[in-house]
């Protein structure tokens, strides 16, 4: 059957097609089997290796014959006996496989030896979860296995110690690889790496000993990637086993997409609203698209499915609209219960009665599930457990559930391919899709596996073969120097040489040095290209787009000071134009409707880079922006196109021009005809004044020294522009492209050349000096660099804002407080979710939090004196988050889990991880109080830590 059936005639479920155009000589075109590795080797300098070259074969090409440490039941893929190989010649490993693979094989073998040579071994996880897991896997295999989390100790002492990343960070300081010492090995497992032999290369530099890379892009289980399109009536497969893209498939995709919009274009027409909505198409009779596809998959006995969404509240709706569908018999019913009850034994009889539990369990036995972040801890350990069993067939989850431990399913469905990432909607990353899509296909069950995407636009084909074919992005350092690491460090003898030691062997520096070499061709190729564009009147042109250059530059320096908010918000009145500019796209002058202040943008907006306030802008956008349904964003029209006015949230950073001109804007902006009417004014001023409506700078009676001088720098650049010959004169319009491209490029080259002579080491220096002079001011340090008392409590704060705190305590903040308040107000330096409701505070955590801010602001306004780029309310905002204050107070005083979760829209999940880390918290500052000799504080934060740790907050981990 060709191309999708009109909407009016859409076909029944059991009619859904998958759609594979058979290739000529398909037959044939068989998977070949062959299970590609490749293995590279970063060796140090003058290294020579003393291995038995009969047992251990050679560095480049590494063998073992020895005696094994541990055998399998199956037998060892080639990557697994190359890393098993390097391994036994105890040299550290780097393994690069795809997931389900079969890394985890690697590892154990790790462990085996450890036990063998009587060695410890330490197994690290990023998560708790994945940590709990881990030591549950490895505790019934090795035995002698401890587990170290924030939560829970067991076994400190065992051979084999499972911890989560941060306590090894915690033991050894924040840079835990580059304090290991040289003797111990380590083997990195990794599922999405592009950069791992340059990771390798700067292990080898570290610690002067060889690392191996293995990598394999072989799949035991291959995958077929499908894509449906919401409202329409069939899979099309658009990447098959081999790994090739279908191209005839994806034509015939998008001609679905052309006939929908026709067919919406003459219901529209006929008075009938299209039937779309955020979740998906919703016909007439009232089945969702992934309703749809789920009983298509259950009754081809493709299942389990693991259905992805990127939002946890669609998650669970996805769920709860299966409640027609029942995928368990009697038998496996009576086996869910029987799981289920067992499990909630952990449980108070008081909190087993909880609807996030008892709802849980009618979706439980017919083979449904959810699984995120937000559920209860005992909740989605169950449904882990549940689906490891069988018994659960569809699982509706967030992309968590792709990490860590190998839950592969036959199938996995993507209800969207697009994802928020707390600046905008952008489309799945290559890494992301290999993580997610790796769950689908079991080894040795399934054939091959199956991935679903859903898909509610046209998309170009590009974009859809790099998201499934693309190579994932590089690891790249994000290093930075926290105050912690700081005063640990100048608490050693070395002092300040210790930093310096630790910011020169980061990564980040690796990686830029080894960057250098590469800036040198690219500067080479761009001079040459220079070189290459000839023209008359070459200086003079070159010196007017030199003129327009440095007034760009110095108005990127100039408007961060200006969009202070106690400086602009004043001036952001309605009707205000305002110039927009978000990365490469010039938006042009447009109209302020509105400022308001809150945490994230609306959908279409702009990405949000720094600023908590948004201005509703006026801005000249495509026909086509609004085509594509609310979630698109927006974009400037096409050169020719007449385009629409709309209102855009802004964000304050995105503003690059302030004019002095305001206009009257109409009190409803709804009717097209009012926007259009704006658009023509706005067109008339940058008609009547071709250099842009006068600014609004010189205006703003800004006093500040350095301010005033890039006003009077820019004002006098722009009279030589205005005044330049060329600013007159009207030339060839190719001779103007070839200018201004020549300038382009000596802008360019300028710029790479100074990147090159600017050491990154430099910055850092830089930024350690002015760190310095806050801990300084602040007293954490004398001016010879010695670490003081409240530096020394400082030392032992990583679980929050260490600077803050210790201010806190040392001003007495805490002393008329009593434990439940210490909880209460600790609370704000743990990281939570956003709640979207309004905070109203009872009187004894209002002045408490007040206190807090104002010390927050003291701080931050102290770090901008020392030379930091901090923005004050941003600050504050970040590093003083109330939302669980009241939950945590009321849980302190005693109340029940039932009664605090009723007082806020957090997620159960949310708040007990946070409460958790709060208990963390809450030692540390204990730990902290005691060590400076405030014996009275330090009991009061134990006491503070005793009152949280009760109930369904603190279950044990059904893994333990």
């Amino acid at each position: 059957m060709e191309g999708s059936t009109v909407l009016g005639k859409r076909k029944s479920l059991e009619e859904l097609e998958v759609r594979e155009t058979p290739r000529q000589g398909s037959a044939s075109n068989k998977r070949n089997p062959t299970r590609r590795c490749v293995h590279e080797v970063a060796v140090p300098p003058g290294y020579t290796s003393t291995k038995d070259e009969s047992i251990h074969g050679t560095l480049l090409n590494p063998v073992y014959n020895g005696e094994v440490a541990k055998t399998y039941k199956f037998e060892l893929d080639p990557f697994q006996k190359v890393s098993v190989a390097c391994l036994e010649r105890k040299e550290s490993v780097l393994v690069s496989a795809h997931t389900s693979a079969g890394k985890t094989a690697v590892a154990e073998y790790s462990i085996a030896m450890a036990f063998r040579d009587k060695q410890r071994v330490i197994y690290t996880s990023p998560l708790k979860a994945l940590s709990n897991q881990k030591y549950r896997e490895l505790q019934q295999e090795f035995k002698d296995v401890g587990l170290m989390t924030g939560d829970v100790t067991l076994s400190p002492n065992a051979s084999c110690l499972v911890m989560t990343t941060e306590i090894l960070r915690g033991m050894l300081y924040r840079e835990s690889i580059i304090y290991l010492p040289p003797a111990i090995k380590m083997v990195f497992l990794s599922a999405t790496m592009s950069n791992a032999k340059e990771f390798a290369d700067w292990i080898c530099h570290l610690h002067k000993q060889p690392c191996h890379v293995v990598y394999t892009d072989f799949r035991p289980t291959p995958l077929q990637h499908y894509v449906f399109p919401m409202g329409g009536s069939g899979l099309y497969l658009v990447v098959d086993e081999n790994e090739q893209f279908r191209e005839d498939n994806f034509m015939k995709l998008q001609d679905t997409f052309s006939k929908q919009k026709l067919s919406d274009g003459s219901k529209s027409v006929k008075g009938k609203a299209s039937g779309k909505s955020a979740k998906g198409w919703i016909p007439s009779s009232g089945v969702s698209d992934i309703y749809r596809i789920v009983k298509m998959i259950m009754e081809r006995k493709f299942q389990p499915v693991i259905v992805f969404s990127f939002s946890r509240r669609e998650v669970e709706q996805h769920a709860m609209s299966m409640s027609k569908l029942d995928f368990n018999t009697e038998e496996e019913k009576d086996h869910v219960e029987n799981v289920f009850h067992n499990a909630i034994l952990c449980l108070n009889e008081e909190d087993r009665n909880l609807p996030a539990i008892e709802l849980m369990l009618p979706l439980l036995k017919r083979g449904i599930a959810v699984h995120h972040s937000g559920l209860l801890p005992v909740i989605k350990e169950l449904v882990e457990l549940l689906f490891q069993e069988g018994l659960v067939k569809a699982l509706f989850a967030t992309e968590t559930f792709a990490m860590g431990l190998n839950m592969p399913a036959k199938t996995v469905v993507f209800t969207a391919f697009k994802k928020w990432d707390g600046d905008s909607h952008r489309y799945i990353g290559p890494g992301e899709y290999i993580q997610m899509s790796g769950r689908a296909g079991r080894r040795g069950k399934d054939e091959r596996g199956i991935c679903i995407i859903m898909v509610d636009e046209q998309m170009e084909m590009n974009l859809l073969k790099d998201m499934i074919l693309g190579k994932p992005a590089p690891l790249v350092s994000t290093f930075r120097l926290s105050y912690y690491s700081i005063l640990n460090l100048m608490s050693r003898a070395e002092g300040q040489i210790t930093a310096e030691h630790v910011i020169r062997n980061s990564f980040h520096q690796f990686q830029y040095e080894k960057a250098l070499p590469g800036i040198g061709e690219k500067v080479s190729k761009l001079e040459q290209e220079a070189a290459s564009l000839h023209a008359s009147g070459e200086a003079e042109v070159a010196e007017y787009h030199k003129l327009k250059l440095d007034i760009a530059e110095l108005e990127k320096k100039l408007m961060p000071e200006i969009l202070r908010p106690e400086r602009v918000l004043y001036y952001l009145d309605p009707g205000r134009l305002i110039k927009v500019r978000e990365g490469g796209t010039d938006w042009g002058w447009g109209v302020v409707v509105n400022v308001v202040k809150r945490p994230s943008a609306g959908l279409g907006a702009l990405p949000l880079h720094s600023s908590g306030y948004i201005v509703d802008t006026l801005l000249h956008c495509s026909s086509g922006s609004s085509e594509n349904g609310p979630q698109s964003k927006p974009f400037p029209p096409h050169p020719g196109e007449k385009g629409e006015m709309h209102v855009v949230p802004v964000q304050l950073p995105l503003i690059s021009a302030i004019s002095k001109i305001r206009i009257s804007i109409p009190p409803d902006l709804r009717p097209l005809e009012a926007r259009q009417n704006i658009l023509l004014a706005v067109k008339g001023l940058e008609t009547r004044f071709p250099q842009g409506p006068l600014k609004l700078n010189p205006d703003m009676k800004i006093e500040d020294p350095e301010i005033v001088e890039l006003v009077k720098q820019i004002e006098e650049l722009e009279k030589k522009l205005i005044s330049h010959p060329c600013h007159k004169k009207s030339q060839d319009e190719h001779q103007i492209a070839c200018f201004k491209r020549k300038a382009e490029v000596n802008h360019e080259i300028q710029r790479l050349k100074s990147k090159m002579h600017d050491s990154e080491l430099k910055k850092f220096r830089d930024e350690l000096k002015n760190r310095s002079r806050v801990l300084k001011k602040l007293g954490h340090i004398d001016a010879n660099g010695v670490v003081q008392l409240k530096g020394r409590a400082a030392c032992l704060i990583d679980t929050g804002d260490e600077l803050l705190v210790t201010e806190l305590m040392f001003n007495g903040r805490f002393n008329d407080l009593d434990h439940h308040q210490v909880a209460a107000l600790a609370s704000c330096f743990i990281p939570v979710d956003n709640s979207n409701e309004q905070i109203q505070l009872r009187a004894e955590l209002a002045k408490p939090l007040q206190q807090l801010q104002e010390t927050a602001r003291k701080i931050a306004e102290i770090q901008r004196e020392c030379k930091l780029e901090l923005n004050v309310d941003e600050y504050v905002e970040s590093a003083v988050r109330p939302y669980l204050m009241d939950v945590i107070y009321c849980w302190s005083k005693g109340a029940t889990f039932a009664d605090v979760i009723q007082m806020t829209d957090i997620f159960e999940g949310s708040i007990i991880r946070s409460a958790r880390r709060l208990d963390e918290f809450l030692n540390q500052l204990s730990a902290a109080a005691q060590a400076v000799g405030e014996a009275d504080l330090g009991s009061k934060f134990a006491a503070a830590s005793e009152s949280l740790r009760r109930g369904i907050i603190f279950a044990n981990s059904l893994y333990l």
